[in-house]
C-alpha cells in the first residue's frame, strides 16, 4: 500500500464566546502535531476555547507552510478596511513600538519560505528601521511630523506618514534599573537558536550595566527558581557566572515563573527607575496556567504596580509568537525576536535607551479627515493596537510607552475628494458624499497626540492641521522608504490594496530610497525583497 500522504492542516483557537478582546490564534502542521500540541496543553483548554481544525488552503503565494513552522503560533488580524470619510472621519490608535514581527520574517525568508500571513506586523516592519525626524522641541518629549505624497501603488491615491520621534537619551543618562531576567530553560530551548543565543545575548546586555542598576535571574523549566539574587549592575563576574551556569530540560511553567519574577521586581524595586521583566522563552508554556488571557490579566495587574515587561523571543517549530507579542503590549514593554547575536545587540546594547527607558507613556494617536478633501481612507497596519474614538481622551485606557530616541510611523492611504474610490457613489441618502473637483479646503485632517509624562496620571494633548502641500514637493527618502517596507509587508499578507504593484517595483522604490545607512539595516531589507521575490511563484514575470 502506498504510503499516506497527510495534509496539513490550520487550527483556528478562538474563544467559546467571542469579543473584540479575545483574539483568534493561528496553529499551522499537521494533524498528528496539532494533536499532540493540544494535548501536551500547549493551547487553552477546550473547556475555555473551541478548537477548529479545517484543511490548509494554499496561501496567497501558491506554498504551504513546511515543518518549520510546525506548532508556531500567530495571531490572526484581517486587514484594515478602506473607510468612506462622511460615515467614518476618525481613526484612533495606540502607536507601537515592536519590532519583532520583521525579524521573524527575515529569519523565515532566510530558510526559504515565504512567511504565512499572520506572521507579518506591517506596522512592526515599518518600525523596524530608525528614521530621521526633527528633534523634539520645548516642553514635549518628541517630535510630530506629517509628510504626504502620491501612493506608490496608486497614482491617484494619497500616502500620509505620520511620525513620531522620541529625544534622545544616551544610556549613562538613563535612570537606575532594577532587571529581572526571565529565562526558559526547558527541554524545548535546548537547540542553539534558543537557550546558547539568549545567554549569548544577555552577556551583551551585562556589558552595558553600571554600578547603580541591579539584575536578578529567574530560571523555570519543570519548576522555577532564583538563579541570582537582585546584584549590582558592576558585579558582572557574578551576574556572568549565573548565565554562564543556565542548561536546559523538562518542560515548561511559564506563568508560575512570571508571578516569581514579579516578586523579584518589587524586592528590588527602584523608584522612579526602571523596573522591568525581561522574559526570554520561546513562548512553549505547558505546564500549569496557559491560558493566554489569564496571563494577559496577570502581566496586566503588574503593569499597574510600575513593572513593566519586555518579551525577547527564540527559536522555531513550536514558537508561540502570538503570547509573546500579546504579553509585551499589555506590560507596557516591547517585544523582540531575537533571530542572530547581531539582532540581540541592535535590541540590547545599540537600541539600549529606547528598549528600556521610557520616554512618554499611554501614546495614542488620532487622526480625523475632513470629508471635503478626503473621500477614502485606510491606516495600513496597527488591526490590533486599535481604539475607539472615546478611548483617546480616557486616561484609564493603556497605550504604548515609547522609549528615547526611538521614531514611531503609522502610515495612512486617502482617496482625495474628486477620485475614484473603491465605494461608488451613491444615489440616494444624506450619506452620500458629494464628490468635488476642486478643493474647498487646504487641510487634509487634524492630527492629535496624547501622552502621560512618566509617573504621571494625566494625559497632556498636542495637536495640528496636516495641511495641503504642493503638488511639485518631492517626497523624502524617509517617506519613500517607510513607504516600500509598507509594500512589502502588504504583498507578504496578500496584498488586497496593491493593485498590479510587484516584487521589483518595491525594490525600485527601497533602492531609491536608502538614504543614510550606517547599521545597513535598509540594504538588509532589499535582500529580504530579492528572496521574497526568488520565492514567490510569480518571481520570473516579476523581474
Amino acid at each position: 500500500m502506498a504510503d499516506e500522504v497527510v495534509e496539513p492542516v490550520a487550527l483556528a483557537v478562538a474563544p467559546a464566546h467571542p469579543s473584540p478582546a479575545a483574539p483568534t490564534v493561528t496553529l499551522y502542521g499537521s494533524p498528528a502535531m496539532l494533536e499532540e500540541a493540544s494535548t501536551m496543553e500547549r493551547l487553552p483548554s477546550s473547556s475555555q476555547r473551541t478548537v477548529v481544525a479545517a484543511p490548509l488552503h494554499e496561501s496567497h503565494h501558491g506554498a504551504r507552510p513546511s515543518l518549520l513552522e510546525t506548532r508556531e503560533r500567530y495571531e490572526r488580524l484581517s486587514d484594515n478596511p478602506v473607510k468612506r470619510t462622511v460615515q467614518e472621519s476618525v481613526s484612533t490608535l495606540s502607536l507601537d513600538v515592536d519590532t519583532g514581527s520583521y525579524s521573524n520574517v527575515r529569519r523565515i525568508l532566510h530558510q526559504g519560505q515565504l512567511p504565512a500571513k499572520d506572521a507579518v506586523r506591517v506596522e512592526e516592519m515599518v518600525n523596524y528601521f530608525p528614521y530621521e525626524v526633527s528633534q523634539a522641541q520645548g516642553a514635549h518629549p518628541f517630535a510630530l511630523q506629517t509628510e504626504i505624497a502620491t501612493t506608490p501603488w496608486n497614482s491617484e491615491n494619497l500616502l500620509l506618514r505620520v511620525s513620531v520621534k522620541a529625544v534622545e537619551q544616551n544610556v549613562a543618562s538613563m535612570p537606575p534599573a532594577n532587571l529581572v531576567f526571565l529565562v526558559d530553560v526547558s527541554g524545548s530551548m535546548s537547540t542553539r537558536d534558543k537557550l546558547p543565543l539568549v545567554q549569548a545575548s544577555l552577556r551583551q546586555l551585562v556589558q552595558q550595566l553600571r554600578a547603580q542598576d541591579k539584575v536578578s535571574l529567574v530560571v523555570y523549566a519543570g519548576r522555577v527558581a532564583v538563579e541570582l539574587a537582585p546584584t549590582k549592575g558592576d558585579d558582572k563576574a557574578t551576574i556572568l557566572a549565573a548565565i554562564e551556569r543556565l542548561t536546559a530540560g523538562g518542560s515548561t511553567a511559564g506563568a508560575s515563573a512570571l508571578e516569581l519574577a514579579y516578586q523579584q521586581a518589587r524586592a528590588g524595586f527602584i523608584p522612579g527607575g526602571i523596573n522591568r521583566v525581561l522574559l526570554a522563552t520561546d513562548g512553549d508554556f505547558n505546564v500549569g496556567e496557559t491560558n493566554v488571557e489569564h496571563i494577559k490579566n496577570m502581566v496586566e495587574r503588574q503593569r499597574a504596580t510600575g513593572i513593566s515587561l519586555t518579551t525577547l523571543g527564540y527559536g522555531q517549530g513550536n514558537y508561540n509568537e502570538a503570547l509573546m507579542q500579546q504579553i509585551a503590549q499589555v506590560g507596557n514593554g516591547n517585544y523582540s525576536y531575537i533571530d542572530s547575536l547581531q539582532e540581540a545587540r541592535k535590541v540590547l546594547v545599540d537600541e539600549l535607551s529606547s528598549t528600556f527607558n521610557s520616554v512618554a507613556a499611554d501614546v495614542k494617536l488620532q487622526l480625523e479627515f475632513n470629508p471635503q478633501t478626503v473621500a477614502e481612507w485606510r491606516l495600513i497596519g496597527y488591526e490590533n493596537r486599535l481604539l475607539n474614538e472615546a478611548d483617546f481622551r480616557n486616561d484609564q485606557v493603556d497605550a504604548v510607552e515609547i522609549g528615547a530616541g526611538k521614531s514611531v510611523t503609522a502610515l495612512y492611504e486617502i482617496t482625495p475628494a474628486g477620485q475614484e474610490g473603491l465605494y461608488s457613489q451613491r444615489r440616494y441618502g444624506a450619506a452620500a458624499p458629494v464628490m468635488q473637483s476642486t478643493y474647498e479646503s487646504d487641510e487634509w485632517g487634524a492630527l492629535r497626540i496624547r501622552y502621560k509624562k512618566p509617573g504621571q496620571k494625566t494625559s497632556i494633548e498636542v495637536a495640528q492641521v496636516v495641511r495641503r502641500t504642493s503638488d511639485d514637493v518631492q517626497p523624502s527618502s524617509e517617506w519613500g522608504f517607510s513607504a516600500a517596507v509598507a509594500a512589502f509587508g502588504q504583498q507578504l499578507r496578500g496584498g488586497t490594496y496593491l493593485n498590479q504593484w510587484t516584487y521589483a517595483d518595491t525594490l525600485r522604490l527601497a533602492k531609491a530610497s536608502l538614504g543614510e545607512d550606517a547599521q545597513g539595516y535598509r540594504h538588509g531589507f532589499v535582500q529580504l525583497v530579492e528572496l521574497a521575490q526568488s520565492l514567490s511563484p510569480t518571481a520570473a514575470q516579476q523581474r
